[in-house]
């Protein structure tokens, strides 16, 4: 069972004008094609302990696929509970050092990008050359409501360095054991962080792919760019959660403003939603065009996003230069960004002891190196300088 998201509907369609039915029509009905796909169920293993194989067919095809109930409700408690101390940290408004007690504000003395902010209901990346440019268009800007702040927090980054339910969450043997089967043993991360679309408030993001330094590559295949998990703290829904082109992931870089124009409309007809409940978890192909309009609806969305890449794709490639510093990542740089790998599985060993951790196989030998405490848990800041972006 999902929510009932009727309310959250017409309140979305209310913005549209005279596009109210059609937007309407479009929600309802991208739900229905969403719950249709056959990419959605438990996450699946055969009698070696190997991925289920219909889930890896399924993945290709569609480009994502939604793991239900991947992460328990105790799981899900602990990460909620980390996102209620971290928004009491945040800072009391966009700019400011301090949190609404005075306190010095989550990231206020980071190097790295951490806390993000957008007006409400904006697009704030469509259309501009932030990222390279890869949010072509910009879409719709509904009206926020009058008593809306002038800004919102959309997106923090390095998100594992102030959440420890998060760091464990990282480090879920099943969700590593599939990185380890599209992206090989010896894959490596890319970044972390949390996405918030407040009811009501959440901004959007433009329709976009995310793969940047590989389209022209003699090599290119539908997993160079790496892949994201996207594990769900409250559920995502038609009006709140992403959207996305099935299928598009095993083609060139698209053209999306030739695909709105064609379209008539920046509701592009063969996307879908992804439509979750807590703790489902998914994963979702980097080259995928995807975006989610702004969350004019009454239900938050919070994602854990963590992403991973082969090794192949970042050895020795200069970074796209988009979460972090555009710098050649030799195989020291690797190494120093994947030991958050070892970490995280000895955090979640210690919060989850009767569940068999799994084995990262470029640290076999040196398991012992990597011991979570809160003094690691503090040595983390500023980890994102690292990230693997390309």
């Amino acid at each position: 069972m999902f929510q009932d998201i009727s309310k959250s509907i017409e309140a979305c369609a209310a913005h549209y004008g005279d596009e109210a039915d059609a937007v309407k029509t479009y929600l309802t009905q991208g739900q229905a094609k969403a719950l249709s796909l056959p990419n959605r169920g438990p996450l699946k293993f055969d009698d070696n302990g190997e991925i289920d194989p219909a889930i890896l067919e399924a993945y290709s095809e569609y480009g994502f696929y939604i793991f239900e109930n991947a992460l328990s409700e105790e799981e899900i408690a602990d990460i909620r509970a980390d996102l209620q101390k971290m928004r009491d940290n945040f800072p009391v408004h966009m700019g400011a050092d301090t949190d609404a007690h005075g306190r010095p504000a989550l990231g206020a003395d980071n190097k790295a990008m951490t806390l993000q902010w957008a007006r409400p209901l904006s697009d704030p990346l469509g259309g501009t050359e932030h990222s390279n440019g890869r949010h072509q268009v910009k879409l719709f800007e509904p009206k926020a409501a009058n008593d809306a702040p002038p800004a919102v927090p959309v997106y923090l980054s390095g998100s594992l360095q102030f959440s420890p339910a998060c760091l464990r969450a990282y480090a879920h043997p099943g969700l590593l054991k599939l990185a380890e089967t599209i992206n090989g043993p010896d894959f490596v991360p890319f970044t972390e962080g949390l996405f918030i679309k407040d009811a009501g408030l959440g901004a959007a993001v433009s329709w976009h792919q995310d793969g940047d330094t590989h389209w022209d590559n003699p090599d290119f295949d539908e997993n160079i760019h790496g892949f994201n998990f996207m594990g769900q703290v409250y559920g995502s829904t038609a009006v709140n959660g992403v959207w996305v082109v099935p299928g598009s992931h095993k083609q060139t870089r698209a053209n999306i403003v030739k695909m709105v124009e064609e379209a008539g409309t920046e509701r592009l007809p063969d996307a879908v939603p992804i439509i979750c409940n807590p703790g489902d978890v998914v994963i979702n192909n980097r080259q995928l065009v995807h975006g989610s309009f702004a969350n004019t609806g009454f239900e938050t969305r919070v994602t854990a996003n963590f992403g991973f890449h082969k090794r192949s794709s970042v050895l020795n490639v200069k970074g796209a230069g988009i979460h972090a510093e555009a710098v050649t990542m030799d195989a020291d740089y690797i190494d120093k960004r994947s030991r958050l790998i070892g970490l995280a599985i000895d955090a979640r060993r210690q919060r989850f002891p009767d569940e068999t951790p799994y084995h990262y196989e470029p640290f076999a030998k040196r398991e012992g190196e990597f011991i979570w405490n809160e003094a690691a848990q503090a040595e983390l800041k500023d980890y994102n300088l690292m990230d693997l972006s390309i």
